[in-house]
């Protein structure tokens, strides 16, 4: 049984890795957030310990390791501009880390980590879980088969409508989140440069608060995107069903269904990091190279 603890743990994502620690067989020890609204350890981790300050947190860990009991990952969900400190908070505490993407918000906070990593001797994991969906990884299998010579056309679009709070929080400060080309994007562009190769050409077309599109050339495709988190973009026939996002990747015209599959990819996440085979700094890197490629909205 594995020891973990977690920053964040009254954020948005944060019951998907409980969820995912608790169905792999392993326990939460210690969790930290700024808000005190944590009732979801008790759906999970009771007898966890819980701190509201950094500073606690880590003589806690601290502590633990010198007791001879340490804590074996520290799950980092909070705001993506303190994810850098946060795993360096890991590594000070002997802890390897699972980080949620973005790891960081540029790619020179990711060689920063890179460097941080390999003088603590623990590893930065990200969690990518589209990767592990059954419906991208046979997509990618038939990629991997085709002719390497093979282009491909790709049409993607990914509309997840947020409401007014959104813009209030963390997520609605570019300088906090990365605008929605990090804070969302992140997922997407990240399994376009693993699908079908790194950048040759990109065109930011559009870049606002509530949306962004563009085109990039790849190494084997060409593609046109669109991320949103405006609800008007949805299309009449999602608002019909009562779906509340919007999920269209065409590749070749042919459509790739690859919607949410609730916590189970997460917890295929866990077991692979687990497993000694999950995804790192190299991997989280590729995503953020991208973005920067197009340009931020200033």
């Amino acid at each position: 049984m594995k020891r973990f603890a977690l920053i964040g743990v009254a954020g948005y994502i944060a019951p998907k890795h409980l969820e995912a620690i608790k169905a792999t067989g392993n326990d939460l020890v210690a969790a930290m957030d700024l808000h005190d609204s944590v009732g979801v350890l008790d759906r999970y981790f009771p007898e966890a310990d819980f701190f509201t300050t950094e500073e606690r947190l880590q003589q806690h860990l601290l502590g633990l390791r010198e007791q001879g009991n340490p804590v074996d990952y520290l799950v980092v969900c909070s705001p993506n501009h303190l994810h850098e400190a946060h795993i360096q908070l890991g590594f000070a505490c002997g802890c390897d880390v699972i980080c949620e993407k973005p790891v960081a918000l540029n790619t020179a906070a990711v060689e920063r980590l890179k460097a941080a990593e390999q003088k603590s001797g623990k590893k930065v994991y990200t969690i990518m879980q589209l990767r592990l969906h059954p419906a991208i990884a046979a997509l990618k299998q038939q990629i991997d088969n085709d002719p390497a010579d093979k282009k491909y056309n790709v049409q993607l679009q990914y509309i997840t409508p947020r409401g007014k709070w959104y813009h209030h929080s963390w997520k609605g400060d570019v300088q906090k989140s990365g605008g929605i080309l990090i804070n969302i994007g992140i997922h997407l562009f990240d399994l376009l440069h693993w699908l079908f190769g790194p950048v040759m050409k990109s065109d930011l077309l559009k870049d606002t608060a509530t949306e962004a599109s563009g085109e990039l050339q790849l190494a084997r495709a060409e593609v046109q995107w669109l991320l949103s988190i405006d609800k008007t973009l949805l299309p009449i026939a999602s608002v019909q069903k009562g779906d509340h996002a919007y999920r269209q990747l065409l590749v070749d015209g042919i459509p790739v269904d690859f919607s949410a599959l609730g916590n189970e990819l997460h917890v295929a996440s866990y077991q692979e990091i687990i497993a000694g085979r999950g995804f790192g700094l190299a991997e989280a890197g590729e995503g953020l190279r991208v973005v920067e490629g197009l340009g931020l909205r200033g």
